[in-house]
């Protein structure tokens, strides 16, 4: 499991947005773009991260988030196939993991689950207008779906 911190610009605001998903799945700006209507997400700085997460940048736990802190998880983590599997957390100590059954660490985790699988996101200008807006493109034929 991994946490990757956003610095995430729309109309009204600029704030951090973390997002928990598998170390074999990491999250697409374009698609937290899309999903949270955005003019730009990019990763956030190390001093960002520190800041908003009060975890080094290199080991963000999901647990323990502030929670003022927008948390989104992709929602792969809660279909995993058998609940008592483990999963491994960072614990925000280098060299150190959390091992939890799989659907302890799921009901652990703040935040909203949303579908981060989706097609791939670009951003357009449209003509005339400053605003970006997110367009969905249609998906890659031939592209397996991811595994966790």
């Amino acid at each position: 499991m991994k946490v990757t911190v956003f610095e995430v610009t729309t109309r009204d605001w600029r704030d951090p947005v973390a997002v928990v998903t598998t170390v074999a799945a990491p999250p697409r700006p374009g698609a937290v773009a899309a999903l949270l209507g955005a003019r730009r997400v990019r990763p956030a700085p190390a001093f960002m991260v520190n800041a908003a997460t009060d975890y080094a940048a290199t080991s963000v736990s999901p647990l323990l988030l502030p929670p003022a802190l927008r948390v989104l998880v992709d929602d792969r983590l809660a279909e995993i196939r058998d609940p008592d599997d483990p999963l491994y957390s960072p614990t925000g100590e280098r060299r150190t993991a959390l091992r939890l059954r799989a659907v302890d660490l799921v009901t652990l985790l703040p935040g909203k689950f949303v579908d981060l699988q989706a097609p791939r996101h670009r951003t357009v200008r449209l003509p005339g207008s400053k605003e970006v807006r997110p367009v969905v493109s249609p998906p890659r034929c031939g592209s397996p779906p991811a595994r966790l």
